[in-house]
């Protein structure tokens, strides 16, 4: 079989790998997507309770919803804002459906190469299909071949850890028990349990800590005991609650100030400046934290760790992938997404020649081309896809073309230099706006302005 009879393999059937499968299908190029799970979208379904702040209307696809059209399927209403239940269901297992066989389910990769070529071989390197290995749901082994590879595996498999420094913090693994990296579902009996009427520290400054603290702010209204403590690496300054109303999604906008409120309501205690360094068990089974100049919080019954995710770059160890040293995302992409330096204003739009690398052919998208940047959104996904896409096929006028405008985010600063205390001051003003009035959030709150179904929660 020649190189261009072979599939072009998609890894993941999420919204990037979907949507990537259906514009190779526009381009009368044969997809095989390889999902390690039973369903599509097996990633979202795990955080199925939590309400997106990107509304319908930039959560589709246009390549998708033309492969759809026929099934008669229709397309939800484009101002409403779909939990991932909803994406899961009414959108992304509809195309994997539509589909068909080309999207394999309980397929895991577990190796990416060159037929025949390791990864310091040069020799006709180039002129080498992919071959990649996978697991199947059964344990057995198989290897297939591929002209093209596109990665959009994600990172919702690879949470970080509590530990400042990036690695786990000394008796965070004994603690599991009490440990985890998800925000809670409180509507299923078990989770409510577990967090309802006790003491949790929640770890994190992104959207997903926002989330975790307005869902255990809105169990304390009823039930008093239910108590939050925020722990922050960094000070709280005026872009620590996100941009509000000068945010141009406004659920990401509420989205932050509900953890604000939850804090000036009292339902939770900002501690700034830990950075955890160890979780040693209290006499009584609870955690204290622990940072690393030796202060001790008060023990907490659960800990919740929202400090991010990053990529898995385990089954790529024979490719030659050109990645940022600190973001893990392509080297050209990472300049323009570093939150080390990202301020207000949007994410430059990228396509095939940012997520490029020095193995031709090979291209990360989605979630898991930002490593571990957290501003990605799906529409940000589905411009990669459909340049990607159009460059496999050759099609390099398309490929280059820029086709997608960002809403800009309202947010200086990114995540900061948290050791200056300069940069944290600076960001009290210049091209922030003062803060907002506050806006509730969740079961029973009026709904904002703009906010649609007023989201609980901060996915793409």
């Amino acid at each position: 079989m020649s190189e261009q009879q072979l599939p072009v393999v998609v890894i993941g059937a999420g919204p990037a790998g979907l949507a990537a499968a259906a514009h190779l299908v526009e381009r009368g190029i044969t997809p095989l997507v390889l999902e390690a799970g039973p369903a599509a979208a097996a990633a979202v379904r795990e955080w199925s309770h939590v309400r997106l702040f990107s509304t319908w209307g930039e959560l589709t696809d246009p390549a998708a919803e033309k492969l759809l059209a026929p099934t008669g399927w229709t397309k939800p209403d484009g101002a409403g804002y779909p939990s991932g239940g909803d994406w899961a269901e009414l959108y992304l297992q509809p195309l994997a459906d539509a589909l068909g066989d080309r999207v394999r389910y309980g397929a895991r990769v577990t190796g990416v190469s060159r037929a025949g070529r390791d990864r310091i071989v040069d020799a006709d390197r180039e002129t080498q299909p992919f071959v990649l290995h996978l697991t199947t749901a059964d344990g057995r082994e198989e290897r297939l071949f591929a002209r093209a590879v596109i990665d959009a595996s994600g990172t919702w498999a690879s949470p970080s850890p509590a530990g400042a420094s990036g690695l786990p913090a000394l008796g965070e693994k004994a603690g599991a028990d009490r440990v985890t990296y998800r925000v809670p579902d409180l509507k299923d009996p078990a989770v409510r349990a577990r967090y309802v009427g006790k003491r949790t520290a929640v770890i994190g400054s992104g959207a997903s800590a926002f989330t975790a603290l307005a869902t255990l702010a809105e169990a304390a209204r009823t039930e008093p005991a239910t108590h939050a403590v925020w722990v922050l690496r960094r000070g709280i300054s005026g872009s620590t609650f996100g941009g509000g109303e000068a945010d141009q999604l406004p659920a990401r906008g509420a989205l932050g100030l509900a953890a604000k409120a939850a804090v000036d309501d009292g339902h939770a205690d900002a501690v700034t400046g830990f950075r955890t360094e160890a979780i040693e068990r209290a006499d009584d089974g609870r955690l204290i934290l622990v940072d690393e100049d030796g202060r001790r919080l008060d023990p907490v019954d659960e800990v919740i760790v929202l400090t991010g995710l990053r990529p898995d770059l385990s089954f790529l160890s024979e490719m030659r992938l050109g990645l940022d040293d600190r973001l893990q995302a392509p080297t050209e992409l990472a300049p323009l997404i570093d939150p080390n330096q990202h301020s207000c204003g949007t994410v430059y739009p990228h396509g095939h020649r940012e997520l490029s690398h020095p193995e031709p052919g090979i291209y990360l998208v989605g979630m898991k081309s930002y490593g571990r940047a957290p501003t990605f959104l799906a529409m940000t996904g589905y411009e990669q896809v459909r340049s990607v896409t159009a460059a496999i096929a050759g099609d390099l006028d398309s490929a280059d073309r820029v086709e997608l405008t960002l809403p800009e985010t309202g947010v200086c600063g990114g995540a900061g230099l948290f050791d200056d205390p300069s940069a944290e001051q600076a960001a009290e003003g210049g091209c922030c706006t003062p803060a907002p009035p506050l806006v509730q959030i969740g079961i029973g709150a009026p709904t904002t302005p703009g906010a649609g179904q007023a989201p609980s929660s901060g996915g793409c």
